[in-house]
């Protein structure tokens, strides 16, 4: 691997890598300027300091031979290996493999909201190894951190990513040092903690903990470090395209109508019209028109008061609500996600702590699912707007929950038994169970 290093549009030294295996990837991209740069951990555009993503060549592709060899890929988000920046030999590596997860035909919930049978979808990505989607972008940067040369994986997180980093780097033999608020949910704590890697709490909120490991990574303490969401984030977030090709593939290479996802940094959201829109290019979706709706919690509502302010700019928040793995008051790609929302005519909504432990308990009793906070969120917007007329109920409708409940039980620390009894059935009749 040849590696060449150059001083960072910061002053502070990066390494880029000119000669790399990562597949069809073939530069990083600025999303603003254009600019291109080798594959390397780098982030931030040199020019402009505009985000840099993976660019590719996918020329040598076809399209049946593309959709055939996704056919008979593996039932994981490796079998859409030649998309992603990873080597053609990814899935024989140590790794957690996560994806492929279920597409959940809601029928029982879409009576309760007022949707055409058939037409509403629950994309249940709790099903990954560590239970959350999470799990996608970490082996996305897990190979990017093996082809620079990484030894440590770390991430600031609000509890989701620092499980599926600590689970990751266990598997693929790596150290690991995430990075949490002090004060998360104690299911997720636990969580991370267990792989054996270290776990530290910054007395702060997440954006605190962002900035902190920024700095680590221009400081000697941090070499060797591969932060998945700072220096290796342009890989990572090629990790959530695969929830869209996951949902096109699993309605039959058809593109849904409406799309509902949640808002924590914005990533999520960008990433998946990007892979929408590859499928639409590779020509194994039809082209037609789709839209994105994004989902907030009204405590951390930063994008949704932009959008509906008719603003182009996201004035950052200080999060005060229950879905904590969706509070973030700044989030990076937030302008990004009105540009997709505006442009694919959907919107960007927000409920409140009460609505989200609603549409928790909702989702719960009509299909069987116990979403964590934020698939709470991404259900009660839904619902809010089908009320407002906003989401149109006879259209094919896909609705992310991104974690399980497991993990946010205090959310929903109420629930209970609904009866005490003594064992004998006049004790059943008496508590009216019968």
């Amino acid at each position: 691997m040849a590696v060449q290093t150059a001083a960072s549009s910061t002053g502070s030294s990066v390494s880029t890598v000119s000669t790399v295996d990562l597949g069809p990837a073939t530069a990083l991209s600025c999303r603003e300027c254009g600019h291109r740069v080798p594959l390397g951990p780098v982030f931030a555009c040199e020019e402009c300091f505009g985000p840099l993503e993976v660019a590719y060549d996918f020329s040598a592709y076809d399209t049946e031979g593309l959709r055939k060899r996704i056919e008979e890929g593996p039932t994981s988000l490796w079998r859409y290996a030649p998309l992603l920046p990873v080597p053609a030999d990814v899935a024989d590596k140590p790794n957690l493999n996560p994806g492929w997860t279920r597409l959940v035909q809601a029928d029982h919930l879409a009576r309760e909201l007022g949707v055409d049978a058939g037409k509403l979808f629950v994309k249940d990505d709790s099903g990954n190894p560590t239970h959350s989607f999470k799990d996608r972008v970490v082996a996305q940067a897990l190979e990017a951190a093996r082809a620079f040369g990484f030894t440590t994986l770390s991430c600031s997180s609000t509890g989701n990513l620092a499980g599926a980093v600590g689970a990751a780097a266990a598997r693929a033999g790596f150290r690991s040092c995430v990075f949490i608020p002090h004060d998360l949910e104690q299911g997720k704590v636990v969580m991370a903690a267990v792989y054996g890697g270290r776990l530290v709490g910054i007395e702060g909120t997440y954006d605190d903990v962002n900035r902190f490991c920024s700095e680590l990574i221009g400081d000697p303490a941090g070499e060797g470090w591969g932060f998945v969401n700072v220096n290796l984030r342009p890989y990572y977030a090629e990790g959530s395209k695969t929830l869209a090709y996951e949902i096109c593939e699993q309605l039959g290479w058809r593109l849904p109508d409406q799309i509902v996802v949640p808002i924590a940094s914005g990533s999520q959201l960008t990433k998946i019209d990007k892979g929408l829109r590859e499928l639409i290019e590779l020509g194994l979706v039809e082209d037609k028109p789709y839209k994105i709706f994004g989902a907030q919690a009204e405590g951390c509502s930063p994008v949704s008061a932009a959008f509906k302010a008719g603003h182009d700019v996201v004035r950052p928040q200080k999060p005060d609500t229950i879905a904590k793995s969706l509070a973030i008051g700044n989030p990076a790609d937030g302008p990004y996600v009105l540009d997709i929302a505006r442009r694919t005519g959907g919107a960007v909504e927000d409920v409140t702590d009460e609505q989200i432990v609603d549409a928790i308990k909702l989702l719960a009793r009509t299909e069987g699912i116990f979403a964590e906070t934020a698939g709470g969120v991404t259900v009660g917007v839904t619902r809010k707007l089908i009320e407002n007329g906003v989401l149109d109920p006879a259209k094919t409708t896909v609705v992310l929950n991104t974690g399980d409940g497991l993990k946010t039980l205090d959310a929903v620390a109420g629930t209970g038994l609904t009866a005490t009894i003594r064992p004998n059935l006049d004790s059943f009749r008496e508590a009216g169970l019968q």
